[in-house]
């Protein structure tokens, strides 16, 4: 396992983008208005949704904080995205 956790170090998220994504669309938010709480460019939060960009730390904290995620429910949310896409 953690060979794997090495692996993935660097590289984007696509379960993230995922969760992220669905969370959003579930709030009825856009792009631009979820960017906007967050202080992130709507670039930046479509390459994430998008599984094209390893987020900073600190760019995840500021998204969760605009879809009022608390960290256990992205942990959670990204961990079942993962299990759906091993399906």
């Amino acid at each position: 396992m953690l060979a794997q956790m090495r692996k993935r170090v660097g590289q984007p998220d696509p379960a993230l983008g995922r969760f992220l994504r669905r969370r959003r669309e579930e709030q009825g938010l856009s792009q631009e208005a979820a960017a906007f709480h967050a202080g992130i460019t709507t670039g930046t939060l479509a390459r994430i949704e998008l599984g094209q960009s390893d987020p900073a730390w600190s760019t995840v904290r500021a998204i969760s904080g605009a879809l009022e995620l608390t960290l256990g429910e992205l942990a959670q949310g990204v961990e079942a995205e993962e299990k759906a896409a091993a399906r």
